[in-house]
């Protein structure tokens, strides 16, 4: 056993140099040579040390992969592709803090994983999936080297990093390949969720981290201090971490990484910058998708040369056409490209897009890339005529400025994808119900409103094909569970155009219940920080249109009944308009919002004319000053909580 121990060190340090130093002490053979005797004593004594190099070898294949809930969300990343979108960043961060810092990085482009370590050891590795929960691929990420078996920190972490293939591993790779893979990002994405991780190990990926996501014991104040972490603790980084000063300084590092980057051996997209500063980064919270604190840049886009063969026009939820391209294959960042999008009926002729005709394409970030305008007319270049009536149901068309819409609310495919938007995750919340059902319920069940799910009962979801009792049961349940829905959810699902997440939370705080919305004007919609006069006319609109007021009658009929949060009973914070700065000691600032917001108040991002209260919590910046030249009431953390006792507020 001494051996044994003595030999999984020596081994770990040498794939330590190799794997993550890129600086290798002793020749492979001599690393064979240990790596055989630890091999035959492990055979010997039936033990494998929980950190032999051995266990790190492709296991059988999996049956399928299951999903994991990471302890803090991944967050995606806002993006900026101009310098003005990177200037309007620095001038939302520069209203939270004072002349802050921030760090620039590479942006890899493969696949965001997520580690976890307990005690010391490695526990898990999942994809980020949606954020919130992802899939275990622990059997897969085992065979990568770049990262320890065991750390010096005790507590509970998880480390973020991205799973990517070396260019130059690929070009080997592909040369004795049977099927030869396109690009490093998909190749790293195909690696990772392989069920077989034998096909994870034979295309070497590795995996490069930069960020520390959770730590049951934070010791870490900032971005420089989370990768000299990393760094100390063993995970592969890359050495490319500039902190700047000043704006001009991340454009500064922005413009080296541009210049560096097609010299690297790793596929990438653009630079990622962060506050560096924790304390900031908290006062600056987080949207509903981003963190405020972060943002990509990402470089000009590739661009390509192709010919269009076709344009088909699809239908949305709201009966917008949409028109999409289809191309001659092209490779184009790291991607073959068969379709292009193109916005609208005038983005056609302002961009003088014809079939048959040669057209400049650009690929960046998006999942279909975009037509920039004609490139050359061949003499088979036929203009694009708008179709007259809709190509799904045969109805006629509307031209509304630059768009062309389908009037028929009972159109198909504008019927699916309202359907498949009321029953998502972030509206009704009906697990299980797909656009592929709802086109099957279309079909079948003659569903045309979103009300009619409420109405649908066991003998009808008994015909449909694929509907055993168990699924019918299930979807039962969980219609009948989206009944008591809260009101911003509500709002949300209605499919009003422009109302999103956020702004449904907005208008839920603001009214309190759907009537007092529908009564709403344009003028008191639009004193409201995020509703502007389009967004206050279309829900003004919406209110006015006599189905949308049949359909709320039909959804009462059914017993959907919308809440808004309970407020305690003459709440401390009543018509209070509350904002939080600084750091709080006691619980995160989004327990603190929630607090808040169950006692009356409302949250505000930054200080206003409105704000009536500010919290301030330790390192209380630019905040706290501009509530003091303006008057505003100030409280700390202390008072905060004993308001919160006193009106027996339990903390959470």
């Amino acid at each position: 056993m001494d051996r044994m121990r003595q030999l999984v060190d020596i081994l770990n340090k040498y794939a330590y140099e190799y794997y993550v130093l890129d600086n290798p002490s002793v020749p492979d053979s001599e690393y064979d040579k240990l790596y055989a005797e630890l091999q035959a004593l492990e055979r010997e004594s039936g033990t494998v040390l929980f950190d032999s190099p051995t266990r790190r070898v492709g296991g059988e294949p999996i049956k399928a992969f299951e999903r994991h809930e990471h302890i803090s969300r991944l967050y995606s990343l806002d993006k900026a592709v101009t310098d003005d979108e990177l200037n309007a960043f620095f001038t939302r961060v520069g209203k939270v803090a004072e002349n802050p810092a921030y760090t620039v990085e590479y942006k890899f482009d493969g696949l965001t994983m997520c580690l976890t370590y307990e005690g010391g050891k490695f526990v898990r590795a999942t994809t980020r999936g949606n954020g919130t929960a992802g899939e275990d691929v622990t059997a897969q990420v085992l065979t990568i080297k770049s990262y320890p078996m065991t750390i010096r920190y005790q507590g509970t972490l998880e480390v973020k990093g991205e799973a990517i293939i070396r260019l130059s591993v690929l070009e080997n790779y592909n040369k004795t390949a049977a099927e030869p893979l396109k690009n490093a990002r998909n190749a790293a994405a195909g690696a990772i969720r392989n069920l077989d991780p034998a096909v994870t190990a034979s295309r070497r990926p590795e995996i490069l981290f930069y960020d520390v996501n959770y730590m049951s014991e934070p010791i870490l104040s900032s971005q420089e201090e989370a990768i000299a972490f990393l760094e100390r603790e063993g995970f592969k980084t890359f050495r490319h971490v500039r902190l700047c000063k000043t704006p001009q300084e991340v454009f500064d590092a922005i413009g080296e990484i541009d210049m560096e980057r097609k010299t690297i051996d790793v596929l990438t997209d653009g630079a990622v910058v962060k506050v560096n500063d924790f304390a900031v980064r908290e006062e600056l919270g987080y949207t509903d998708k981003f963190p405020r604190w972060a943002i990509a840049f990402k470089f000009e886009a590739e661009e390509a040369v192709t010919t269009v063969r076709n344009v088909v026009w699809q239908v949305g939820r709201t009966g917008k056409l949409t028109p999409l391209a289809e191309v001659d294959p092209v490779e184009l960042a790291g991607a073959t490209v068969r379709k292009a999008t193109l916005n609208n009926l005038g983005d056609i002729r302002r961009k003088d897009v014809k079939v048959g005709s040669k057209v400049l394409i650009r690929r960046s970030n998006e999942v279909i890339p975009e037509i920039l305008g004609a490139y050359e007319h061949t003499g088979e270049s036929v203009d694009i005529a708008p179709p007259e009536t809709c190509p799904y149901c045969g109805t006629a068309l509307v031209e509304e400025g630059a768009n062309i819409f389908c009037p028929n609310r009972s159109c198909r495919p504008r019927v699916a994808a309202m359907l498949a938007n009321f029953a998502s995750k972030g509206a009704m919340d009906i697990e299980g119900f797909s656009e592929m059902t709802a086109y099957q319920f279309y079909d079948e069940l003659g569903v045309r409103r979103c009300s009619d799910l409420y109405f649908l009962g066991k003998e009808k979801l008994q015909t449909l094909e694929g509907f055993g009792d168990k699924k019918i049961r299930n979807l039962l349940k969980e219609i009948e569970k989206s009944k008591q829905i809260p009101l911003d959810r509500f709002i949300f699902a209605l499919g009003i155009g422009g109302i999103g997440k956020v702004a449904s939370g907005d208008l839920a705080r603001r009214f309190g219940s759907v009537e007092a919305l529908g009564n709403a004007t344009i003028e008191q919609l639009v004193e409201m920080e995020n509703i502007g006069e389009k967004t206050a006319s279309n829900i003004v609109a919406w209110f006015a249109d006599g189905e949308n007021r049949a359909e709320l009658s039909r959804f009462a009929e059914a017993g959907v009944k919308p809440f808004v949060k309970q407020i305690v009973s003459g709440g401390p914070f009543m018509g209070q308009n509350v904002v939080l700065t600084g750091t709080l000691s006691q619980f995160k600032r989004s327990a603190a919002q929630k607090l808040i917001e169950e006692a009356g108040g409302v949250c505000q991002s930054a200080v206003t004319q409105k704000t009536t209260l500010v919290i301030a919590g330790e390192a209380a910046g630019g905040k706290l000053e501009k509530a003091q030249a303006l008057g505003v009431k100030v409280i700390d953390e202390a008072e905060f909580i004993k308001i919160l006792s006193e009106n027996g507020i339990a903390l959470k």
